[in-house]
């Protein structure tokens, strides 16, 4: 997330709903102690923790990264236009970010070896797809386990936990769409019993 201040934008968000750190932390289920460091950029939230903070707000991980001004609609996109909504170790560019009409999510997904989702599985509304390039991914499913590799697809229930691995020693590429766009946009309507 070269040149991006995430410390920055959550404290803006966060006073812009004039939320204390330990309000949000609460709402979050995340330490105070996280916010706070977060914040201070002292350390850099997986995927999945940032979501749950974000989700608090409630603010979507696209509009975290991309600011809240949308953009009119185009039909091309070059690879600089993809807006990163990665942690800063496994890159997942977002197509259309600030499309205001947006009813689904493409994404250029990239896991270094090594690169995982995050310890806690991620849980939304909608239903999601994709292809593997290049290279390898473990992906967890519920109580399912499936190593994937260039080719293999998938498609499942996002309100299903899930969690993606990379426990190989080379990147690994994914092409994938989830609709309606609710991991990107999403906030209001996600948090699950």
């Amino acid at each position: 997330m070269e040149g991006f201040n995430v410390g920055s934008r959550l404290r803006e968000l966060r006073q812009a709903r004039r939320l204390s750190q330990r309000e949000l932390a609460k709402r979050a289920g995340v330490t105070n102690s996280t916010i706070s460091l977060i914040e201070q950029n002292s350390v850099s939230p997986s995927v999945s923790s940032l979501k749950k903070i974000l989700d608090a707000l409630p603010v979507s991980i696209s509009t975290f990264f991309a600011g809240d001004e949308p953009a009119p609609p185009h039909h091309f996109y070059a690879a600089g236009e993809l807006t990163e909504i990665g942690d800063g170790h496994l890159s997942w560019r977002l197509v259309a970010a600030r499309r205001p009409d947006r009813r689904m999510s493409i994404i250029h997904e990239r896991y270094p070896p090594g690169a995982d989702s995050g310890e806690e599985m991620l849980e939304h509304e909608g239903e999601e797809g994709g292809v593997v390039i290049a290279g390898r991914i473990e992906l967890t499913v519920g109580d399912e386990v499936e190593e994937l590799g260039p080719g293999d697809a998938y498609y499942f229930d996002s309100r299903l936990p899930h969690r993606f691995r990379n426990r190989g020693s080379e990147e690994c590429v994914i092409v994938s769409a989830n609709s309606p766009p609710s991991f990107a946009e999403g906030g209001r309507e996600q948090h699950h019993a």
